[in-house]
């Protein structure tokens, strides 16, 4: 965010910006989708239930069903503010003051801060290219032995990495989960951006998963803080109380526009957003290696391409810094997603137009040289 701060600042200035630091998508929500947002504005607009509209959350329940096979009640839906409204609930549903949770770095800084400031302890394990960065269940039973876990967080695919999950892995990771007797939460945000592999959903492993999915990514509507959570039967009534003291509800218009987000003509707009971001993925996967940007972890899905600069620099935010000044291009400093090892990598995000990331290699080439 500090990035783009500087970013939006040059802008200002009347220097041109290519934005690959921020992961939100480049095109609009889907036409239905404003279309029904104006037809809500045009009756009365209060407070709704606080876990959200009833017509959303059977939208919702039908859209497991059609996407994954998964049998939902709607009464296990609860729209929230964004995934971030939705991990709140969450950590304060699940766990108690000092809960341990275990997740893989490099991964979402978000993770990690709030789960500091609700007083749980982010435990982060370090995955390489050796398991795909990813966790196994062998990483969550040697980190379980040595001081016993409350919750496991995943993401699939994973924001920096863009790495999945193939459907065996991720319900080995959620039975040993099970097996533990500990919460398995599940980030599907990047769920319908795959470029290599099968998406799956914990909740074909277990009815005890908590699923986190937002309007966000896939559906374009970063800006209209609109998400969901799927959660298990016992955290259904403290997440609905939770709810109504933390937010009382959400924004009516948001959720009214978002059951247009399933239409027939969203998907048909949504799936050419998307053609883009593989179009751009292939740009940015021939691109960077032959920049000099070596070790470019996986991109299964997602729309991040997560690379290392160590050749230029061991210090990825002043790299990223000088590129944004000198290029015109700002990134994301690695060390936002990996303390440890993230002062050698860079983040790009491939969530604008073929022009805009073709424009970005062009300038980034020329700098370097």
């Amino acid at each position: 965010m500090e990035v783009l701060g500087e970013a939006v600042a040059r802008e200002r200035a009347g220097h041109r910006v290519i934005h690959m630091e921020v992961g939100q998508p480049g095109a609009p929500a889907p036409s239905p989708v404003i279309a029904a947002a104006h037809q809500a504005l045009g009756g009365p607009l209060g407070y709704t239930e606080s876990l959200g509209i009833r017509p959303l959350r059977e939208a919702i329940a039908a859209h497991y069903r059609r996407t994954y096979g998964v049998d939902l009640a709607p009464d296990r839906v609860a729209i929230t503010a964004g995934s971030s409204g939705a991990f709140t609930l969450a950590f304060l549903a699940a766990f108690a003051p000092g809960a341990r949770v275990a997740l893989p770095t490099p991964g979402y800084p978000a993770y990690r801060n709030l789960l500091g400031a609700l007083g749980l302890e982010a435990v982060e394990i370090e995955c390489g290219a050796d398991t795909r960065w990813a966790l196994t269940p062998e990483m969550i039973a040697r980190a379980h032995a040595e001081r016993p876990l409350d919750g496991i967080l995943v993401a699939s695919p994973a924001n920096p990495t863009g790495t999945m999950y193939t459907p065996a892995a991720l319900d080995a990771l959620v039975r040993a989960a099970d097996d533990l007797g500990i919460w398995f939460i599940s980030d599907e945000i990047y769920h319908g951006l795959v470029h290599n592999g099968v998406q799956a959903t914990a909740l074909a492993s277990s009815d005890r998963a908590i699923v986190v999915n937002s309007f966000s990514k896939y559906y374009c509507m970063t800006g209209w803080r609109i998400g969901w959570m799927v959660m298990p039967e016992v955290l259904a009534k403290p997440i609905d109380r939770l709810a109504q003291n933390l937010t009382l509800s959400n924004n009516e218009i948001s959720q009214r526009a978002a059951l247009a987000a399933f239409d027939a003509a969203s998907t048909v707009e949504l799936e050419a957003v998307r053609a883009g971001y593989a179009e751009n993925r292939a740009l940015l996967i021939e691109a960077l290696p032959r920049l000099g940007f070596t070790d470019l972890l996986p991109i299964d899905g997602a729309f991040y391409a997560y690379a290392s600069c160590a050749r230029f620099s061991n210090d990825s935010l002043d790299f990223v810094r000088r590129m944004l000044v000198e290029a015109g291009v700002a990134a994301t400093p690695g060390a936002d997603f990996d303390a440890a090892r993230g002062n050698a990598y860079v983040r790009f995000s491939f969530a604008g137009t073929r022009a805009d990331c073709a424009e970005a290699i062009e300038r980034i080439g020329q700098w370097l040289r």
